[in-house]
């Protein structure tokens, strides 16, 4: 047994440190040093608890052995000590180790380098570090001529972190990690390690207190309620989505049309007779992307995809920042997914929510025993609506931290935009709260300055960075420029979600037919300040769950009122300016509130209403695609002229969509009563022939076929200011589009 010496005291206590878990460089103790006396070689230190020998073994010409022996320390077992003499580090050698009967021959972590550079570690301390999740977490590369895994992560306060998982029998002591100077970032390499790994950090905080978390920057994780993250190698998925990503850096998605299909993964189809079970991602790209495809919709919007805990959150309360949820597969299939979609010609939308986080303790919160990624105050960090914690947008660590994670979906992901969750709540340092119940900035004001500060160069980075790409706002308030570039004084998203449009517009139609001339202003009162923002008229998951019912379930009257009501309201949103949405099973009139735990109501298709109804939407999507006037220049105030919204008391209003080209245009005319209108007169720009494009009575879709079949002719009689007319028969419940042939 090696006996110390006193020059080895200084060694010694750093050994002490490394078996109690507290040192923070165990590459100063472990691996090969240079023996301090001249000409006595290199001394080799290994530690492993499990192991009942272990042996050095020289790489050269040939294999040399070199016993190691164990090092006399306070009783511990483990640690052992092999001095090769003649010989300066660095040494190549493999380490030998005997454990339970078995040999075990592996590299040895703690010759190695650091993987991470001082530039690294100075921006991300800055918070301007472009490339971070390609450093932070756990990367398979090449180091130093072996394959393996690099990890790191970001714990500041922690007296100390370790690697542990199922390759060191899930170990604290086995692989403790290298501080990177006052970084607050731990390292270490281990080689010979393939994917499919599960690990952990095991952080040992300020506090003293231990737990095992989960790698913010894990590129995939476990399926819950399993919470370890999982070694993956992002690098062997092939793309043949070219001709898609090409295109769309060429075009602009302000003048093309964009009509979004919202899907929560795990709820828009499931394998009933497989005990109710989600479908894979292959089985979504076999089933969702025809789906999509046929109803002519332009984007599929995703639920959050990324990795959470808790079914019933949706996916908003976000635990794996960088991984596809494990629910339905690998990320390369969910990668396969996107590319199907694209090859499809649809382009993908994924929420992101920075907003806020859970507080489950094998992720974000209190994560090296402070509160590192959200604030200490709960008047500042805590989220009385979700029961969440909020990021610390002032910290330059977690600034660099979000804006990694929405780039790592545009880049690994190809995804096509990112509808950013809870925007709101983000601006004001008052949401939700009382008085008392917040601070002010450092103004005295209620605007969360770090927050917008975060938005803004979020949104400026990710259209720097890639062209055709988007970003939404779900933004319920009058927050002003939310859909105008950051060099225009705006937050410098591309889209704001339509909050107070939706919320209008489903009032309105709520009201029983005969009500509705009191709430004329709910249809007409959008169009003030429509050309302010660049926005999505959104009829999403947020209206169908907490007791609002669905959206069919909240049309009033009898069951044909309500679906003549249902396809006015869709009629209504394809013809206003504003890109579209609706959330699945809206397509056909979902009976029921939408449950997350069950697939949307398929068996209703077998119903001629709903069939009618789906048709009507496939239909709406083909005029809208087809015709430039319905988006062309659908913001700004060139592209929309009312008609007339002033008959109230037969709640009808019309108006005309306006393309760029001369004469090109559509009239569009809605009856909310019903009551047909026989001899209805509306004024219109030219005497030509207008053919009926759409008709939401039409018997296709479940409707009383009332209508202008053949068309109408406009005539030389002046009405609503133009000099040309037509004599409509307006169909009850409904919406008209006509066309100038």
């Amino acid at each position: 047994m090696f006996a110390p010496r006193a020059s080895d005291n200084t060694v010694m206590r750093e050994m002490d440190l490394l078996v109690r878990g507290l040192l923070t460089d165990p590459h100063a103790v472990l691996g090969p040093h240079p023996v301090p006396r001249p000409g006595k070689g290199t001394v080799i230190r290994a530690f492993d608890r499990s192991a009942e020998a272990m042996t050095v073994l020289e790489s050269g010409v040939a294999a040399t052995r070199h016993e190691m022996s164990p090092v006399a320390l306070h009783g511990v077992q483990g640690l052992f000590e092999a001095r090769i003499p003649g010989r300066k580090p660095p040494v190549a050698y493999l380490l030998e180790t005997r454990r339970h009967g078995g040999v075990e021959l592996r590299e040895d972590p703690y010759r190695f380098s650091p993987t991470l550079g001082e530039i690294d570690l100075h921006l991300l301390g800055e918070g301007s570090h472009r490339e971070l999740y390609h450093k932070m977490g756990a990367h398979r590369l090449t180091h130093e001529g072996v394959d393996g895994f690099a990890f790191a992560v970001w714990a500041p306060s922690a007296l100390s972190v370790s690697l542990v998982g199922d390759f060191n029998g899930w170990d604290e002591l086995r692989h403790p990690m290298r501080a990177m100077g006052a970084s607050g970032v731990w390292e270490l390499f281990i080689p010979g390690l393939p994917p499919g790994q599960l690990y952990k950090f095991h952080v040992r905080g300020r506090d003293g207190r231990t737990s095992d978390k989960t790698d913010p920057f894990a590129f995939a994780m476990e399926r819950r309620p399993n919470t370890a993250s999982v070694t993956c190698d992002l690098d062997q998925y092939r793309w043949n989505d070219a001709a898609w990503m090409t295109q769309r850096a060429e075009g602009d998605t302000y003048s093309l049309p964009m009509s979004v299909y919202e899907v929560h993964l795990g709820s828009w189809r499931r394998v009933t007779a497989e005990g109710n079970r989600w479908l894979t991602y292959a089985e979504l790209g076999d089933q969702l992307v025809p789906y999509v495809r046929d109803l002519g919709y332009t984007h599929v919007q995703l639920l959050p995809p990324q990795e959470h805990p808790f079914d019933g959150s949706w996916g908003y309360q976000v635990t794996g920042y960088f991984a596809p949820t494990s629910r339905h597969g690998t990320p390369d299939q969910f990668r396969e997914l996107v590319d199907r979609f694209h090859q499809a010609g649809i382009g993908v939308l994924i929420d992101w929510v920075p907003a806020h986080f859970p507080g489950d303790a094998h992720a974000l919160a209190r994560f090296d025993g402070t509160c590192l990624y959200e604030h200490e105050d709960p008047r500042q960090g805590y989220h009385p609506d979700w029961d969440t914690l909020i990021f610390n947008y002032g910290r330059n660590e977690v600034r660099n931290f979000l804006m990694a994670s929405a780039l790592f979906w545009l880049d690994q992901y190809h995804v096509d935009g990112l509808r950013v969750d809870a925007v709101s709540s983000m601006l004001y340092r008052d949401y939700s709260r009382k008085a008392g119940e917040w601070i002010p900035n450092a103004h005295g004001g209620r605007e969360n300055l770090e927050a917008i500060d975060f938005l803004r160069r979020l949104n400026a980075m990710v259209y720097e960075r890639h062209a055709g790409v988007i970003t939404i706002a779900e933004e319920s308030t009058s927050w002003p420029s939310v859909s105008r570039p950051v060099h225009a004084g705006g937050l410098g998203f591309g889209y704001k979600w339509n909050m107070g449009w939706m919320h209008d517009i489903l009032e309105y139609f709520g009201k029983d037919p005969i009500h509705r001339k009191h709430y004329q202003g709910n249809l007409t009162f959008a169009l003030l300040y429509a050309f302010s923002e660049s926005f999505v008229l959104a009829l999403s998951h947020d209206e169908v769950v907490h007791g609002k019912g669905s959206l069919l379930g909240r049309m009033p009257g009898d069951p044909w009122r309500k679906f003549a009501n249902l396809r006015a309201l869709y009629g209504y949103q394809y013809a206003q300016p504003g890109k579209k949405l609706l959330f699945m099973g809206g397509e056909f009139g979902q009976r029921g509130e939408w449950n997350h735990d069950e697939q949307i109501e398929w068996h209703l298709l077998g119903d001629e209403r709903h069939l009618g109804l789906l048709q009507l939407v496939r239909d709406l999507n083909r005029v809208y695609r087809a015709e430039r006037s319905l988006f062309e220049i659908d913001h700004q105030h060139e592209g929309f002229e009312w008609i007339d919204f002033s008959d109230a008391e037969s709640s009808i209003v019309s108006f005309i969509r306006k393309g760029r080209q001369p004469g090109d245009h559509l009239v569009c005319v809605f009856n909310f009563t019903p009551v047909p209108r026989e001899g209805y007169r509306v004024g219109v720009p030219e005497q030509r022939h207008y053919g009926e494009l759409i008709n939401t009575d039409s018997r296709q879709y479940g409707g009383s076929d009332v209508g202008n079949p053949g068309g109408v002719a406009a005539l030389p009689e002046p009405s609503h200011g133009r000099p040309f007319s037509l004599t409509l028969r307006l169909p009850p419940l409904s919406a008209l589009y006509l066309k100038p042939e």
